[in-house]
Formats: C-alpha cells, sequence, structure tokens
C-alpha cells in the first residue's frame, strides 16, 4: 500500500494532499495546473515536498521529521513521463535495458521478454526518433516494467497522441495496468481516462483533495459542484427549495421532482448532458401532470452537429448531448416535442462554482 501525506509551497497554491492507494489503478483527475504531475513527481524524488511522509508498505520513501529522502534510484518507483523520455541516441532494446544491472545474468532475457509482450519484435535496433508515438509509449512501459517498480506512476500518457491513435492506446494501457501487481497512478485532466482505466478516482484542485472513492460512484454522486464539472457535468443551476423532494432551478426557469432528499446544505443541481430523454406528443400525455415526469420543451433551441453526436442548447439554456447518425444531416428532426429527465439522474450538490 502506498501513503502519502504531503504539503509542498507551489507559487499560486500549497499542495496540501493525504491519501493511499492498494494494488489499484488511482486515477488523479484535475485540470492543468492544479498540482497532478507535482504530486507523482514528489513520489518519485524528483522533487522533495516541504513536510510530511511517503510510504509504500514497509518501505519509507520519504519522511521530513526523520530526514529521510530516498533517491529516486532507490524508490522503486517507475515513473512514465508525458513525453516518455527515451534516450534519442540509444535503439529501443538498449533502452529498455537502460535500467538493468550489466551484471544481471537474466538482462538478456528480461529485455527480450519485455520486447516481446510489447510487440517490439523487429524494431530492437530502431532509434525513438524512427518510431511512432504509439511505439515510442511501449517502449517506455516496456523500460519501466523491466525494471520491476512497486509502483507504476502514469503522466498524463495519451497527452502527444493523435484523437484517432487514443482508443487503442488505452485499451492496451488497460492490459497493462490489469496485469500489473503494483499500485498505479495515473495522472490526467481527461474524465474519459480515468473513467476507462481507474479503479478508483482522487479529485484534485488547486493543491487540494476534492473527493476521492470507487470511480462508478464520483461519476454517479459526486457531491459538490466542483467534483461534477470535473466529472464533466456542464448543466449546472441554484436553486430553490420547493419541498423535500421538489426544487426550482433558476437558471433554467424549471421546476424538477428529485429521489434524493433536498437538504439545506445543498446549492446546486446538475444534469448531465446525455440524461435527456426524448418524448413524443403521446407520450407526453400519458405522463400528463404527473410530478416526477419532469417534461419540458425544448423551445427555439441552437442546433450544432458533430460526426456522431448533435449538441442542443435549449431555450432555457440546459445543453443536451445526443448520439447521430455520421450521414444523417437533417436538422429538421432533432428536436422532439418534449423532453423529460428521470428524478435519479438529477444530481444534488454542495459548494460554489
Amino acid at each position: 500500500m502506498l501513503e502519502v501525506d504531503i504539503d509542498k509551497k507551489l507559487r499560486q497554491f500549497t499542495l496540501s494532499l493525504s491519501f493511499w492507494a492498494d494494488k489499484e489503478c488511482l486515477g488523479i483527475l484535475g485540470p492543468s495546473g492544479c498540482g497532478k504531475s507535482m504530486t507523482l513527481k514528489s513520489i518519485a524524488g524528483i522533487v522533495t515536498p516541504d513536510s510530511g511522509t511517503i510510504r509504500n508498505n514497509d518501505r519509507v520513501l520519504y519522511d521530513s521529521g526523520g530526514n529521510i529522502n530516498l533517491k529516486p534510484q532507490k524508490r522503486k518507483v517507475g515513473y512514465l513521463f508525458q513525453n516518455y523520455a527515451l534516450f534519442p541516441n540509444m535503439t529501443v532494446e538498449q533502452n529498455i535495458g537502460c535500467g538493468l544491472s550489466r551484471k544481471d545474468p537474466a538482462r538478456s532475457d528480461k529485455i527480450s521478454e519485455m520486447i516481446r509482450r510489447f510487440q517490439l519484435e523487429g524494431m530492437e535496433k530502431s532509434f525513438p526518433g524512427r518510431l511512432s508515438g504509439g511505439q515510442q509509449q511501449r517502449v517506455a512501459l516496456a523500460r519501466i516494467l523491466a525494471y520491476e517498480p512497486e509502483v507504476l506512476l502514469l503522466d498524463e500518457p495519451f497527452s502527444a497522441m493523435d484523437a484517432y491513435l487514443k482508443e487503442g492506446l488505452r485499451l492496451q494501457m488497460a492490459e497493462v495496468i490489469r496485469d500489473y501487481q503494483g499500485v498505479t497512478i495515473l495522472v490526467t485532466h481527461d474524465r474519459d481516462e480515468a473513467y476507462q482505466l481507474c479503479d478508483n478516482i482522487l479529485l484534485l484542485q488547486d493543491g487540494s483533495v476534492l473527493e476521492k472513492g470507487e470511480t462508478q460512484r464520483l461519476f454517479d454522486h459526486p457531491g459538490t459542484v466542483q467534483a461534477a464539472r470535473l466529472t464533466g457535468c456542464k448543466n449546472l443551476s441554484r436553486f430553490k427549495k420547493v419541498s423535500d423532494y421538489c426544487l426550482f432551478a433558476y437558471d433554467w426557469n424549471l421546476k424538477l421532482v428529485t429521489s434524493e432528499k433536498i437538504t439545506e446544505s445543498m446549492t446546486y443541481v446538475g444534469i448531465r448532458a446525455h440524461d435527456f430523454i426524448p418524448i413524443s406528443k403521446s407520450e407526453a400525455d400519458v405522463w400528463g401532470d404527473k410530478k416526477e415526469a419532469n417534461l419540458f420543451s425544448p423551445g427555439k433551441s441552437d442546433i450544432s452537429q458533430m460526426p456522431f453526436e448533435w449538441y442542443v442548447t435549449f431555450e432555457n439554456h440546459l445543453w443536451w448531448k445526443t448520439n447521430k447518425n455520421l450521414h444523417n444531416s437533417d436538422i429538421q428532426n432533432v428536436l422532439p416535442p418534449y423532453l423529460r429527465v428521470e428524478p435519479e439522474s438529477i444530481l444534488l450538490l454542495k459548494g460554489e462554482l
């Protein structure tokens, strides 16, 4: 188990973190400049916190009180940098083997094993400049895992990738993480990466932990306005409590029934852009005046199209994202007569924007 409890004064804020991670993939999700990469560098020993402790199982990597600060090469931590940090004057096999002792009798076998595992056969004598971004990432991962680290740190591993490469590389990364037996920490500002790859997520903003928990739970119930925004909720409004299970959203001029009891500490309501259900006139008649219907008319709306989705901003300023066919550009039939929101899909949130 990796345990981190550190403080580090930065230019804009103080990075103040306390968290633990077991044999899992923990995602650190947050906007650029919030302290994500500094957290990894502190764990790896590249930078030194001002105070605190970092422990991995029974090994103390850093302890300001005990004057312990192991050098990076002594920490058994593998760090995948954003640019992969391959040595440009070394071949693929030389890069993979550079962290292994030349006195190790199994050195050649380990290099060969990593070349097979990461499908780098035929590239052994190639230099990094001749490789694609995906190939460079595989070489960097092979180099790290050949070293057999106890902790694997992944710093925005797809940031240098073209969009069309990312999905395939995510699947490869998921397999690497699944097979790895130690602690993995993935830093990202991309909620899709965090959702796909991480068992648990730590939400970071301005050097402080907003929330930490199981990935699915955090997306389903973010709890705070800041957490909702970091997990991709763009529809947010202040509201007035009407009853324990009913509210009026000021920004949308809309009364909504909730499945969760509304408390005095809740300040905002959120609806994710995919959670609107199109309703025909006949279906709306069936719902009638049922309070839980949460029906509304889209009114005059702004519509734009992406290859596989329509982006719709309703007259009441709510934003809807709905699927479309690549070959269908018929904007006339995008808007249904009505839309509704399930009470279970309404997010009740604490905090401020």
